[in-house]
Order: C-alpha cells, then sequence, then structure tokens
C-alpha cells in the first residue's frame, strides 16, 4: 500500500479533463496485512455480535445497540480515523472506508456506527479547539460516549440552512440559550453528545456541543421507520437549554461549513457502507441460488438467474473501484496540504472538499448500486425473498434509505454538476479548453486512421470519447442557461448521469488494469470481463442521458449537429455481454460466494 500513497496528487473533477494512469489509482488488493486484519476484525464483530441479534435490535430491546456499540468502541473500531493523542490509530482515509465497508453487512448497526464515527465525531476533530478535542474525542474514540448530529428539522431536509433553532445568549454572557426542535437524529436514543446546530441573532447559523445533561434537552419516541429499524432514529427537543458559551463549535455564523464539509466525508463514507451491506447480499443471493432447485435443477443453471448474479457482482465491483480510487486520491491530496504547512483538521477537509465532487458521485453510485443488488436478492429468492423470516426482506428495506441520507440523491446529482462548473468558472479546473476541443472536434472531418491493438483498445477509446460526450452537453447547456442553468433540473440529473458513469467506468477499467499488471491477464480473466461490461453500459446510459438532454435544450439544426456529434461519442462494436455475464456467474456459483 506504500508504494500506492506515493502518486502525484490530482484535483477533484479533473478526470474529466484528464487520462489517467492505471498506476496512478489506488485498488483493494494493495491493502497491507495490518488493513486486512483490521478489515477482518469488523466482519468478525458483525458476524458473532451483530448478526445473531438483528431481530431483538430491530425491536429495541433496550440497552442493546448502545452495548454493540460500546463493545465496537472497546475493540478499537472507533479509533481509526483519530488522532494518537485523542487515543486513536491515526490510520490514512482508505483505511477508514475499509473499517466501514466491513461493518457495511450488519444492517441498522453500521448507521449508528457511522454517525458516531463520521457526522458525530469529526466535527469535533475538523473544528473544535484543543479544550474541546481534550475534553470529548478521547471518550468518544473508546465508546463510553456516543455521540449524535442534529441538522435536520421538520421544516428543513434538504434546505438545511433555513434552520429555525435559535441560541441568544444569556443576560451574563455566559451560556447560549438553545430553542427548536431537530428530527431524525440517529443514536439520539443513547447518545451523549449532540452536535446542535441552531441560529445565532436569527441569522448566524452555527455549531454547538450539546451534552445529554443539559437541562432543557428532551427526547421523542423511536420513530417507527420502514427500515433500519434497529437504529435509534428520534426528535431532540430543546427548550430553553443552557449551553456554555466555550461550546461553540467553530465560529460564530460559520455552521454551515460544518455541516457541509462534513458532509462530503459522510457521502463517501455513505457509499462504503453501502458496498458492504450489497457484499452480503451478493453472497447470500449466490449461496440460495445453488441450494433452490426447480424443475429439478438448481435455479444457479438457468440464463435468468445468472445474468442477476453476474450483474450485482459487476457493479459491486466497479461501485468499488470507484469509491478506493476516491479515498487515495483524497488521502494524496491531504498529505500534500500537510507538507505544505497546513494543519492536519485543514489539510483532512481541503482534501475532502478538493473531491467533494467525486463524493457525491460514490454516494449517488453506492446507494443505488445497494438498491439493485438488493432488489435482485429479493427477486432470486423468489416468493422467499418477500418473507420476513427471509435475510432478504431486511436487506431490501434498509437499502431504501441510502438515497436519502446525507442529500438526497437529486440533490446530489446536481451538486456534481454544480460544483464542476464552479471549479471551472473560478479556474481550479480548465474546463474550457476541451470543451472548444470537442467542439472543433465536431466540425472536423473525423480520423478513420487505424489503432493499435490491445485488450482494452476499445474501452481506452470508449472512455476519451465519454468525457467529450459529457464536455458536449454540459458545454451546451451552459452556453443555452448561463445563470437559469439551476432551473433545469432535468437537464442537470442527465448530466450528472453521464458524469457518474463516465467515472465509475473509467474507476473500473483502471482497477482491472492494475490487477493484471500485479496477476496477469488470466488470473483475472472474469475482473476483464466485468471491464468490457461496465464500459459497454456506460457508453449506452451516457447516449441516453446525452440524448434527452439535447432534445431538451436545442432545436433544428443545432440540434441535428449536437445529436450527430453525441452519436460520434458513444459509437461502439457489439459486445457479447450474455456471454461475459455467464463467465463471471459461473465463477461466482462454482465459488458459491461473494468472490470478487
Amino acid at each position: 500500500m506504500d508504494n500506492a500513497k506515493k502518486a502525484a496528487p490530482v484535483k477533484g473533477g479533473e478526470f474529466l479533463i484528464k487520462e489517467t494512469s492505471p498506476q496512478d489509482v489506488f485498488i483493494p488488493a494493495e491493502f497491507g496485512e495490518e488493513q486486512q486484519l483490521m478489515a477482518q476484525t469488523c466482519r468478525d464483530f458483525v458476524r458473532e455480535e451483530v448478526t445473531p441479534l438483528l431481530d431483538r435490535l430491530d425491536n429495541h430491546e433496550e440497552g442493546l445497540l448502545e452495548g454493540l456499540m460500546k463493545k465496537a468502541g472497546e475493540l478499537g473500531l472507533f479509533a481509526v480515523s483519530m488522532p494518537e493523542q485523542y487515543g486513536g490509530l491515526n490510520m490514512d482515509f482508505d483505511t477508514s472506508l475499509l473499517v466501514t465497508e466491513s461493518v457495511g453487512s450488519g444492517h441498522s448497526f453500521p448507521v449508528a456506527f457511522a454517525a458516531h464515527t463520521g457526522i458525530g465525531m469529526l466535527p469535533i476533530l475538523y473544528f473544535g479547539t484543543e479544550a474541546q478535542k481534550q475534553k470529548y474525542l478521547p471518550k468518544l474514540t473508546t465508546g463510553e460516549w456516543i455521540s449524535s448530529y442534529c441538522l435536520t428539522e421538520p421544516g428543513s431536509g434538504s434546505d438545511a440552512l433555513a434552520a429555525k433553532t435559535k441560541a441568544v445568549l444569556n443576560d451574563e454572557g455566559t451560556h447560549y440559550i438553545l430553542n427548536g426542535q431537530k428530527m431524525w437524529i440517529t443514536n439520539a436514543g443513547f447518545a451523549d453528545v449532540f452536535i446542535v446546530f441552531a441560529q445565532v441573532d436569527g441569522d448566524k447559523f452555527t455549531g454547538f456541543i450539546v451534552e445529554k445533561s443539559f437541562p432543557g434537552l428532551t427526547l421523542g419516541n423511536e420513530e417507527h421507520k420502514m427500515g433500519i429499524k434497529g437504529s435509534s432514529t428520534r426528535q431532540v427537543f430543546l427548550s430553553d437549554c443552557p449551553v456554555p458559551k466555550e461550546n461553540i463549535l467553530g465560529e460564530i455564523g460559520k455552521g454551515h461549513l460544518i455541516a457541509f464539509n462534513i458532509l462530503n466525508i459522510g457521502r463517501i463514507k455513505l457509499g462504503a457502507a453501502t458496498l458492504g451491506a450489497a457484499k452480503g447480499v451478493a453472497d447470500l443471493s449466490v449461496k440460495y441460488a445453488n441450494e433452490r432447485v426447480q424443475f429439478k435443477l438448481p435455479i444457479s443453471k438457468f440464463g435468468a438467474i445468472k445474468h442477476k448474479l453476474a450483474e450485482q457482482a459487476i457493479r459491486i465491483f466497479a461501485t468499488e473501484a470507484a469509491l478506493y480510487r476516491t479515498g487515495m486520491d483524497i488521502y494524496r491530496t491531504e498529505q500534500e496540504l500537510l507538507a505544505a504547512g497546513k494543519p492536519e483538521n485543514e489539510a483532512m477537509l481541503g482534501a475532502a472538499r478538493e473531491f467533494a465532487v467525486e463524493c457525491a458521485i460514490l454516494k449517488v453510485e453506492g446507494s443505488e448500486m445497494l438498491d439493485y443488488v438488493t432488489d435482485e436478492g429479493v427477486q432470486i429468492y423468489g416468493g422467499y425473498g418477500y418473507s420476513a423470516d427471509y435475510p432478504m426482506d431486511r436487506a431490501y428495506r434498509d437499502s431504501r434509505i441510502n438515497r436519502i441520507f446525507e442529500g438526497t440523491n437529486e440533490i446530489n446529482r446536481m451538486l456534481i454538476v454544480d460544483m464542476i462548473l464552479k471549479k471551472a468558472m473560478s479556474g481550479e479546473l480548465d474546463l474550457m479548453g476541451p470543451a472548444q476541443a470537442v467542439q472543433q472536434e465536431l466540425m472536423a472531418i473525423p480520423d478513420f486512421g487505424t489503432e493499435e491493438e490491445g485488450l482494452f483498445t476499445a474501452e481506452n477509446k470508449a472512455i476519451r470519447n465519454m468525457k467529450k460526450a459529457v464536455m458536449l452537453v454540459a458545454g451546451t447547456a451552459v452556453q443555452k442557461f448561463m445563470t437559469t442553468l439551476a432551473k433545469e433540473q432535468e437537464i442537470l440529473m442527465d448530466i450528472a448521469d453521464m458524469v457518474i458513469r463516465t467515472y465509475v467506468a473509467e474507476s473500473t477499467l483502471l482497477r482491472v488494469q492494475k490487477l493484471i499488471g500485479l496477476r496477469g491477464e488470466e488470473a483475472v480473466a472474469r475482473q476483464v470481463d466485468m471491464a468490457k461490461v461496465v464500459v459497454n453500459d456506460a457508453v449506452d446510459t451516457v447516449f441516453m442521458a446525452g440524448k434527452d438532454a439535447i432534445a431538451a435544450m436545442a432545436e433544428g439544426d443545432e440540434q441535428r449537429l449536437l445529436f450527430m456529434g453525441l452519436k460520434r461519442f458513444t459509437k461502439k462494436d457489439l459486445y457479447n455481454t450474455k456471454e461475459a455475464r455467464r463467465r463471471i456467474a459461473a465463477a461466482l456459483i462454482e465459488s458459491n460466494a461473494y468472490i470478487y
């Protein structure tokens, strides 16, 4: 893993205009022994401690989830990202993602785990004073205390800054008096520390550290939820709750910096958790397909089931490639900022902010990948998939929340495009040059020259062309709508889908190319199949999304010219994805497990 850390940092969003070498990405095969042991500890904890208790957790047996959280803290599972001076292990960012992935199959447990280790602890680590860090972080790291994050209110969900909770300084100038209501608060039932956002003087959005023992803090009843039933989700009421002014988190009026920066990390960690959950579902799906006999054959013998098993694996593998690519990019940028003299908290926040586009991509991709995998898991189980006595019932219900958590997928899609364009406008990302080059290419005679033959020649060309398609459609949208582009949400979501598919497809291809370098082509033949299927299908998605966007914003000759360009950039040879998927499924079926 040490060699993988040494590649030069790249900029967030730069994948759209830059070719990346396989040697410059990190892939899971490069995790070292220490990381693998940590991951195994997490998987063992979920298998031995969490899975046997799932029904009892879903029934909210008093103290059960809290007890599991305490055990996880004692095992050191909360310590991964924490600096040593606060009792942490100070491990790199990809290791923290691996830990989150490795508890991801624990249904409600990873929800509590991620809320505590992510949006609960990190605001104090990154924005707290040294006194605040010394007071809270050691106890949060060991699990002696559990944390919670209070942002959402009944009237402010996606529009978080519209919060109504008020904070007024008392006459003595010693405490802020908080009044308001927070809802959908994870871990609220047993949290000792709450990160609360309130408006100071009516319009200064500010973070506070609020302890459970402070007078005036009360809780609503546990919410009845569709899924993740075992997690504690309550309303938090603040009625004349006095909070010492030394518990202000960050600066007054700068609470948005905490909320939005922490969400970047929360989004990519959600992607990691969905990955772990999806691997668990895929594993169960393969085993059931081998056990279930219909028409005197295991259903794994049938092509329709093979397609489902293979597609589960393909989507998991592709998400994993993008996840750890982004994680290492964040780590390298953090190290670059530290070398430039930035304090540790500013370096990590700056690195996550740099890759906010990719974090949003991982949130959308991971949550939708898991929804696909669980939906097909239910289908593979058939009638038993709909039974609450079988595991797909819980997996299906638990999956659905992820498209809403950490900003809805619609919000994240629009953010992806908005953040890319803002980087271009500020000069951080040179999109203008590549966009103009695409326009010039459209006016020129196509180059029909022969290319060197290679294993991934067609796929590498397809990735380059998908990026051109993004430039074509996004550039046209900017020229057409200028300052009103934000109102064209359907077009923004089309562009976002093009960006997401391009990033995930490129990440998958780079992962497999690097794997070939490590293990040889023959050893990773099924992963080669995966990369080819991913790129093939991504081109189709880019074409469909681009077509819809062009139809929505152009007419007549302009529309025909744009559509001709889109077709040029999404042209491809036929590829037999059926046989590729059958080969991928055959390896899963033979191993009776998710193996990739």
